[in-house]
């Protein structure tokens, strides 16, 4: 009796010891203190246009800060990103505690097995592009033999791995190079294949065109913010009545159409809902745009077409990021431009077009158009000092810096760390200022075909331009 007991108390001590020794090591690795023992959110990101850069107004953007920034002001607390270069050391930088959580991490088998997720909230489709001077692989068998480069640690070599069951002699390089700079050795016709996500395939199509999907590699795959293995409870459990709240009342899905719900080039459906519009939208907003033309001297229907652009002619639109009304003029920019409401449909045209002149103004005299008026529109898009860098860029690559068609070969490489990271600038969405003046180009020419210029001189417009240029007085 007397040595059982004295058994029950050596395991009971063993067990106690055992337990405190591991309270002791999780105490020690832990970097980040628990979240309700601090008022700063700690986050894992890397830099990047789908989840953490400066915009064109030097304000923070990308999908992941904006869904961490509206978490943490639910919950009332600061903000701290640790910026780190690949998803290799953001799970690693995880596994030391350096942060509450990692935003925006695939969803894999291999991720599983070291980190916890939280909800899924962003769905892509794993594709394998090609260039479409090729022939198009049918299926994976076709891929046997092909030279085929993917970014090393993504989701996508587990679906190679997948696909070799299909195929044993499939091969593939994996490299470090980022996936902007694959699609743009592809589009080069430096090697057959990447495989890549369908996000990315399709933003590229906004600037190679001679890219495409051949097949879709395997199952779908997902993102979610992820958490240290031993991950604090109570964190959890906010992130996901987070996302449950967010789900349902429609800020996800406002987040990812910001981001990604006009990245694919104009389809048949695209050009008949404008047409459309021009006949039931148009007529009302006609007149903002004649006077816009009367004070700027740019096409009325240039001028709509930009504004079809960027609101689909919507007095009342607004981004998360506080962005606003048929033009999309930021805070900054209204205040600029001396515009009290940003939703008055007036106000927002003129400013916009007045804005647009500036910016056009702003470039050398030697740059002639329509190329002047082309970049204009683009440095709308993303900053004029983006547009410079682009100019810069292109000079440096043995391009003209004054010709669009340059322009728009050095503009998406700013989203490219091996060129934004010497830039003035940093990172810029350049493809999505291509996509944009490409787009609106595009508008324009339907509107030159269905809208007859105007030449309408009033005593009314002549006053309404006097005042106004005296309004736009920029020093």
């Amino acid at each position: 009796m007397q040595t059982s007991l004295v058994r029950i108390f050596l395991l009971v001590l063993s067990l106690f010891v055992c337990g405190s020794l591991i309270i002791s090591c999780d105490s020690s690795e832990r970097s980040v203190p628990l979240l309700n023992k601090t008022d700063e959110l700690i986050v894992i990101t890397v830099n990047g246009r789908d989840t953490y850069y400066k915009n064109p107004e030097g304000v923070y953007a990308g999908l992941e800060f904006d869904l961490v920034s509206e978490f943490a002001k639910g919950l009332g607390k600061k903000i701290k990103f640790i910026v780190v270069s690949d998803m290799k050391e953001m799970l690693l930088a995880l596994e030391k505690h350096r942060g509450h959580f990692a935003a925006g991490v695939s969803v894999t088998n291999k991720n599983k097995l070291r980190i916890r997720f939280g909800p899924i909230y962003q769905s892509t489709q794993p594709q394998v592009a090609y260039n479409t001077s090729n022939s198009t692989p049918k299926n994976i068998q076709d891929l046997v033999g092909k030279n085929i480069e993917v970014v090393r640690g993504t989701v996508h070599i587990e679906r190679l791995d997948e696909a070799r069951l299909q195929a044993p002699n499939l091969k593939w390089t994996e490299t470090d190079k980022t996936t902007e700079k694959l699609l743009a050795r592809l589009a080069e016709g430096k090697i057959d294949h990447i495989v890549t996500d369908s996000i990315h395939i399709s933003r590229a199509k906004n600037f190679y065109t001679n890219l495409d999907v051949a097949i879709n590699l395997g199952i779908g795959t997902s993102k979610a913010w992820a958490f240290p293995i031993n991950v604090d409870r109570e964190l959890q459990e906010k992130v996901q009545k987070f996302f449950k709240r967010i789900k349902k009342n429609g800020t996800l899905g406002r987040l990812l159409d910001r981001y990604y719900g006009h990245i694919s080039q104009l389809e048949e459906d695209d050009v008949n809902k404008f047409l459309e519009k021009i006949r039931t939208d148009l007529p009302d907003l006609r007149d903002y745009f004649h006077q816009a033309e009367e004070i700027t001297k740019f096409d009325w229907r240039l001028i709509a077409a930009l504004a079809y652009q960027e609101s689909h002619w919507d007095h009342m639109a607004t981004s998360p990021t506080n962005v606003r009304g048929i033009m999309m003029l930021t805070e900054d920019t209204a205040e600029r431009m001396k515009v009290t409401d940003r939703l008055d449909p007036q106000q927002s045209i003129l400013a916009g077009a007045r804005y647009l002149l500036i910016l056009k103004d702003m470039l050398p005299l030697r740059i002639e158009e329509p190329d002047r008026t082309w970049i204009a529109l683009a440095a709308y898009n993303q900053g004029y000092g983006h547009i410079e860098d682009a100019r810069i860029l292109a000079q440096q690559m043995g391009l003209s810096p004054d010709l669009w068609v340059d322009l728009k070969k050095s503009l998406p490489l700013l989203s490219n760390s091996k060129y934004f990271a010497k830039l003035k600038h940093g990172y810029a969405r350049g493809g999505e200022a291509v996509f944009l003046t490409e787009s609106v180009r595009t508008y324009y020419s339907i509107l030159l075909k269905h809208e007859f210029p105007y030449s309408r001189g009033s005593s009314v417009f002549t006053s309404t331009k006097q005042n106004l240029i005296q309004k736009s007085e920029v020093h």
